[in-house]
């Protein structure tokens, strides 16, 4: 048995940097690194950041993942005692951007898209995905193993009611799923008479021996001149709908609720500049942040003040203990939160008060500097855009322009601007007959 070596800290450090978004080439990337990489030189920091991000691509999939993938999830799956398994396109917060280490269908399958979930039984599989991707998965996807099929007129919960057989254990990890597809995905195992268990342990995860490590990207202050209000007079106005509800607390698990409440920013997934983090809101404005320590730099520390104590994320499920332990009624938003939540807490004895987030509402209402940072931000971007149409059109004619190589230059206009902090979705370039392709 081959034992592989612990990294040093500083190497897991660079390795957790690397596998977020932080663009080590923004102009403030030396700063960040130095504040958050203390006593590594931002010069070296960044040449080691790179070489791993460079080694990742080397080594990712092109085309269908090898079968051996599918045969070693397998393998851990009877170790798990499980008959099958469920693999979303998904991680722990339910995020529409997730990060290198939550790719855990791209891995299985080499499936590339935003939208999909494999269902791997002992002795068959299948892919769903949308209208969007019905081409783009049999290029991508080894239709001989993975049987393509419609999210919506040939639906997973569907599928399991035909395939599973009775007596079969499938499981799944509670972390990927929320309840309401949970128990739509549980129906469908009960009608083959299965049943679907949740896991403690992630068999892909298991398999996958390079996965990379959760992201580490620093978090930096989101000040009160851009947010127009201070993260004080959130969290009381949050704390007092959650206090109103009869609830004793809420958790959150949105990162974009945690980012507005607490008026933070970070780069843990690329498009959204969010830190993945969990947090539970007392009804006194008092907030316990789960986040990785190393992520924060001392300013950020300072920045969100004596009422929100920062704790190790592996402390969550501690925290939820002494929620239910004092017989706590939390305020739970299950359409959204991950079920390992719901479950945790309704084991330690909590009382679930089923409730939207607390943060969604006022968070959907812009106050008057948010309102005009956007009008800012769409005139700036529209600058950039206008540059670039310009520059398409002088250049197109030539022959020398490819669709990535225009993706590239739109990317070079909008980087230009100081405050821009990277693309709100990657840009889909089409032309020609690709551009007829859906979601191309």
């Amino acid at each position: 048995m081959t034992t592989v070596p612990a990294l040093d800290e500083t190497e897991e450090l660079l390795r957790g940097l690397a596998a977020s978004a932080f663009d080590v080439t923004l102009d403030d990337a030396p700063a960040l690194l130095a504040a958050v990489a203390v006593g590594i030189d931002p010069t070296d920091a960044v040449a080691r950041i790179e070489a791993i991000r460079v080694e990742r691509e080397a080594g990712a999939t092109r085309g269908p993942a090898p079968a051996a993938r599918l045969e070693t999830l397998r393998a851990k799956m009877a170790d798990a005692a499980l008959d099958g398994f469920l693999v979303p396109l998904a991680d722990e917060h339910q995020g529409e951007f997730i990060p290198p280490r939550a790719q855990r269908l791209a891995w299985l399958t080499g499936f590339g898209g935003s939208a999909g979930l494999a269902i791997v039984l002992d002795a068959r599989a299948a892919i769903f995905v949308d209208g969007r991707y019905t081409l783009q998965v049999r290029h991508q996807v080894d239709t001989n193993v993975f049987a393509p099929h419609h999210l919506i007129e040939s639906p997973p919960d569907r599928w399991l009611a035909e395939n599973a057989r009775p007596g079969m254990r499938i499981g799944f990890d509670p972390w990927l799923h929320t309840k309401a597809g949970v128990d739509r995905l549980r129906r469908g195992c009960e009608r083959a008479g299965a049943e679907l268990v949740a896991v403690d342990a992630n068999p892909l995860d298991a398999a996958w021996a390079d996965q990379p490590p959760p992201p580490l990207g620093p978090v930096v202050r989101h000040g009160d001149d851009v947010a127009g209000r201070a993260s004080a007079d959130k969290r009381a106005e949050a704390a007092a709908t959650v206090k109103d509800d009869g609830a004793d607390a809420a958790v959150l698990s949105a990162p974009d609720s945690i980012a507005w409440l607490l008026n933070v920013r970070g780069c843990d997934v690329g498009n959204t500049p969010l830190p993945l983090s969990y947090a539970i809101l007392d009804t006194d404005g008092a907030v316990e942040w789960f986040v990785d320590p190393r992520k924060l730099p001392a300013a950020t520390r300072g920045h969100v003040g004596e009422d929100v104590s920062v704790w190790d994320p592996g402390a969550f499920g501690v925290r939820l203990d002494a929620l239910g332990a004092a017989k706590k009624r939390v305020r739970l938003d299950t359409a959204s939160c991950p079920e390992w939540i719901r479950l945790r807490l309704e084991a330690s004895g909590a009382t679930i008060a089923a409730g939207g987030d607390p943060c969604t509402l006022p968070k959907a209402r812009k106050n008057a500097v948010e309102i005009a940072g956007t009008r800012d931000a769409h005139v700036r971007d529209g600058a950039a855009l206008t540059s670039f149409l310009a520059w398409l059109a002088a250049e197109a004619p030539t022959g020398g322009v490819t669709e990535m190589s225009a993706v590239e230059r739109l990317f070079e206009f909008r980087r230009r601007d100081a405050g821009f902090r990277g693309n709100s979705f990657d840009t889909i370039s089409g032309s020609g007959p690709n551009g007829a392709i859906v979601h191309y």
